[in-house]
């Protein structure tokens, strides 16, 4: 089978891309050809393809729509992307052409690509499937999350996509928030969720809410994610006295709550990661001539992270907002150790309370000190549910059945489903 796989980086920066990569990787494996469309960027991984990628919005070295100069032309390109990107038409209906694929395999496109790739698809009678990471489709900061209040917030869900303009929700800005705002409202218009064949959403709380939101229950295939376990990964683990953090730097993620947690504790904790908005810097901030062991590492590349999990007696997940099956998780899991992790969205069903980890309520220091000091005080269960973690993986998480899952949805959607969609 011939798939494009659109995403709009094409170098590792979160989840999303590392599961770019490793699909790619079981796909190719398997014997089908996966051709890449993206966004030029300095950091992106050599491909022939990338003179079908789009120009880069800024100088091709940004990340983050933060970094990005305030000059008009890049304003324009940012507001295109968007909105509605000629360009990515254009370039993606000539690679289409070109490579003539069976089908279309979208991860992220939402303000770097446009929706106007979908069409450039749908024009051509090509089959589309996105694979859902986020609230994109729903929310205009794509997870639910009020900054301003730091609570979960799903007003976008049934009601008006301007109350997220009222509430500034995207980077506190009315500019930025009435950009993304329309850029949905586009999508709505020009009925972009219709012109998508199939969805492929990894945990079933997200799932809920897509249906939740209109999204036809029969369009959507629930395949949770693998990870791409190395056979030495388990091996020569040990359970130090110390709790890991590994992930986003930022208020959603409940990382005050894990402050508070440790502080005034002799438990030490390490975090991994950093912030795109110096979240961090407020964190050790606030723990300034406070009692502690929390030591922050920034950000570190995979084989530097695993020998934290090796060595940790646990990690943490405080999630605020509705994690969509992190991989932090399953990577403790393959490092057989169990999760610590809010009673929140994917979550619930993710961590299975004293089996593979323990629940707390999300934002309740009290609980989760309570949950650290089970673990201290208990570390025959913590390695138990750690090798239960690993198994379950094993069992539920592995590449072959993630790819069976996947080609099967790719193959009724090529083979078995007519591309009518009701637009």
């Amino acid at each position: 089978m011939k798939i494009v796989l659109v995403n709009y980086r094409y170098f590792v920066s979160g989840g999303p891309e590392r599961y770019m990569f490793n699909i790619t990787d079981l796909l190719t494996k398997n014997g089908h050809e996966v051709i890449p469309f993206s966004v030029k960027h300095n950091k992106n991984t050599p491909t022939p393809y990338e003179e079908y990628f789009l120009d880069p919005i800024g100088t091709g070295n940004e990340i983050y729509g933060h970094e990005y100069k305030k000059d008009f032309r890049t304003v324009a390109k940012v507001t295109s992307r968007m909105i509605y990107s000629f360009e990515a038409k254009r370039k993606m209906t000539r690679l289409l052409k070109e490579v003539k694929p069976d089908l279309v395999y979208v991860l992220q496109f939402q303000n770097k690509i446009s929706c106007s790739v979908i069409d450039a698809a749908y024009d051509l009678k090509i089959p589309v499937i996105q694979r859902i990471s986020d609230f994109a489709h729903i929310c205009v900061d794509n997870i639910f999350y009020d900054y301003q209040k730091q609570k979960i917030c799903e007003k976008c869900l049934h009601g008006s996509k301007w109350n997220a303009v009222a509430n500034k929700c995207s980077s506190n800005s009315y500019p930025n928030s009435i950009l993304k705002a329309l850029a949905l409202k586009v999508q709505d218009f020009r009925k972009t969720r219709d012109k998508i064949t199939s969805f492929i959403i990894p945990a079933n709380f997200t799932v809920s809410k897509f249906v939740d939101f209109g999204v036809p229950a029969e369009k959507i295939t629930h395949i949770p994610t693998f990870f791409n376990m190395k056979k030495d990964a388990a091996q020569n683990v040990t359970y130090e006295d110390y709790f890991l953090y590994v992930g986003r730097v930022d208020p959603d993620k409940g990382l005050l709550t894990l402050v508070k947690a440790f502080e005034n504790t002799p438990y030490k904790l390490t975090i991994v990661g950093s912030s795109t908005d110096g979240y961090d810097d407020f964190l050790k901030d606030y723990l300034k001539d406070k009692k502690h062991n929390i030591t922050f590492t920034g950000k570190l590349d995979f084989p530097a992270i695993s020998k934290y999990l090796q060595n940790c007696l646990c990690t943490l997940c405080p999630s605020e907002w509705y994690d969509n099956l992190p991989n932090a998780v399953l990577e403790s899991y393959a490092f057989k150790k169990a999760v610590i992790a809010s009673d929140l969205g994917s979550l619930k069903d993710l961590i299975v309370s004293n089996e593979t980890g323990i629940h707390f309520t999300p934002g309740d220091v009290e609980a989760l000190r309570k949950s650290i000091q089970y673990m201290i005080n208990n570390r025959d269960q913590a390695i138990r549910m750690g090798e239960t973690a690993y198994n379950t993986l094993v069992s539920d998480y592995s590449s072959q059945l993630h790819y069976n899952r996947l080609i099967e949805a790719f193959e009724q959607v090529v083979y078995g489903k007519s591309l009518t969609a009701n637009v």
